[in-house]
């Protein structure tokens, strides 16, 4: 995790739980005037529209005032929905069990893209099963992992 997101974490958590609610994940796709921060929230009976509203004018307000952010951004605050992105060690020891879509930022025995089931979280690594192969993947190397939706 880079130290933006982390200060971005820190700046906001605290209203959003203010506001009963769960912050999930950030994510910053800085590329000039199309920059984009993404806020991912979760509560204990999902998100509404109302809920990511409600998020959007706090931080709004906290980002204005603190302007961690030099550059022009677009605010964008949503659930994590069905393929939620996970972040922490410990979602992905909540969704053990569950198929994830995984994408490093570095080659790990020649590979970048991973699709399997977690079968567990080791210290700071991810254990995978992709087609009856057991991958051991740090979470620092991680770049996005996504659940795979179940229907």
């Amino acid at each position: 995790m880079s130290a933006k997101i982390k200060q971005l974490e820190n700046l906001i958590q605290p209203a959003i739980n203010a506001l009963g609610l769960e912050l999930w994940g950030v994510e910053f796709q800085s590329a000039g005037k199309r920059s984009t921060l993404r806020i991912y929230i979760d509560g204990p009976e999902g998100v509404t529209v109302d809920d990511c509203a409600r998020v959007s004018h706090q931080v709004s307000g906290i980002l204005d005032v603190e302007d961690p952010i030099t550059e022009q951004y677009l605010l964008e605050v949503s659930s994590p929905g069905m393929d939620r992105p996970l972040y922490t060690l410990a979602q992905y020891q909540a969704y053990v069990g569950h198929q994830l879509e995984v994408r490093l930022r570095v080659p790990f025995e020649g590979r970048r893209r991973f699709k399997g089931v977690l079968n567990g979280v080791e210290g700071d690594e991810i254990l995978l099963v992709v087609d009856d192969h057991e991958y051991l993947l740090p979470i620092d190397f991680i770049d996005r992992a996504r659940l795979v939706p179940q229907f």
